[in-house]
């Protein structure tokens, strides 16, 4: 299937202003409350890890169990990053370092 250039441009369009309400919805919402609600404190505390944990579980559904060759490296750069994470406590340093473990692994070591 191929796009004409109006419909190109009315997707982009659309996809441009569906960003642009979510992204300022919020600050238009909450721009004269001076204390956040107790239930937006609360996802603001709870949805990071929850987030993160969804991801992981996306990350791990795949792996296959039967032999340790096969989910080694998931296992060592998850203790890996849980470690280094108790260390340093930078999120961004477990995620890249974490990120370039694995890689290691899955291409030099497995």
């Amino acid at each position: 299937m191929t796009l004409t250039a109006g419909q190109t441009f009315i997707i982009i369009c659309m996809l441009t202003l569906g960003t642009v309400i979510t992204r300022f919805l919020p600050f238009v919402l909450f721009r004269n409350n001076k204390k956040s609600s107790s239930y937006i404190t609360y996802l603001g505390k709870v949805l990071p890890y929850a987030s993160i944990a969804m991801l992981v579980v996306y990350c791990l559904k795949e792996v296959n169990f039967t032999s340790p060759a096969n989910y080694a490296p998931e296992v060592i750069a998850i203790i890996f990053i849980v470690v280094l994470h108790h260390w340093k406590n930078n999120t961004l340093l477990s995620i890249g370092a974490g990120t370039a473990v694995y890689m290691f692994l899955v291409q030099t070591v497995f």
